[in-house]
């Protein structure tokens, strides 16, 4: 059984289409909703609700760690529209009509943390399963699912409390495969190189990981780690990309 995974596809939605071609599934760790995009600011939500001028500048701030200012001057954009609600939603939904409707079946998906879950159930086709806190067996084989991430300055759609992120690890119990948007917190796999940071990580997947050693733990979150893989125990974990750059799924075969 081959199975293709992906993360952070934000917005790449004919290149989502054609990452299932020559998969008996797919499996989807989040992040489908492209709000900034960092390498077209004509792209994206804030692309193109606000043009590429305000894009940059928001980029900018953000960059700068200057995160307070960041939420003020998307405040004002956001203010700025007649409807601000009503342009937001059309945006957000006509992403996720096109990114789902791209999904093969079956596909086995959770959310990212620049995700809107209640959004989701809406476009899903009868393909896609929707799995969080939650475990199903692909290929023999025991998957539990993880989605959301946690706190952080920037303040994304789906960030959970610690507590409540660890109940949904706990839920799982010990599975053969572990996926989550986010990873555990092991510094080589959280730290980006780019960002020149390091991006939440959660201590109940390290600590679940450990207690359980599944086969293998798969997540994205980091678009450009220290580390794209990484042993913890007998435990491989691996980052299967930040698929809206390389466009090509991690290939699984069971």
């Amino acid at each position: 059984m081959r199975l293709h995974l992906v993360s952070d596809v934000h917005g790449a939605v004919e290149p989502l289409r054609r990452a299932g071609q020559g998969a008996d599934a797919m499996i989807c760790l989040g992040d489908l909703l492209c709000f900034i995009d960092y390498f077209d600011y004509d792209a994206g939500v804030f692309g193109s609700l606000f043009g590429p001028d305000a894009v940059a500048r928001l980029v900018a701030l953000r960059t700068a760690r200057r995160f307070d200012q960041a939420r003020d001057f998307s405040r004002s954009l956001w203010a700025s529209l007649p409807d601000s609600r009503t342009a937001m939603d059309e945006a957000i939904d006509g992403q996720y009509a096109d990114l789902f409707a791209a999904m093969p079946t079956p596909t086995y998906a959770t959310y990212g943390n620049v995700d809107i879950p209640d959004r989701w159930a809406e476009h899903a086709h009868s393909g896609v399963q929707i799995l969080d806190g939650e475990v199903i067996e692909i290929g023999g084989l025991r998957f539990g699912f993880v989605g959301g991430g946690l706190p952080t300055p920037m303040r994304t759609p789906y960030e959970i409390s610690e507590d409540a992120y660890a109940a949904k690890v706990a839920a799982l119990g010990p599975v053969d495969v572990l996926c989550a948007h986010i990873p555990p917190a092991v510094p080589e796999l959280t730290y980006d190189v780019v960002a020149r940071r390091l991006e939440r990580g959660s201590v109940a997947l390290r600590e679940a990981i450990l207690e359980h050693q599944p086969d293998l733990m798969f997540f994205g979150h980091v678009h450009q780690p220290l580390a794209g893989r990484f042993r913890l125990g007998r435990t491989e974990c691996v980052n299967v990309g930040h698929f809206a750059h390389t466009l090509v799924p991690y290939v699984l075969d069971l």
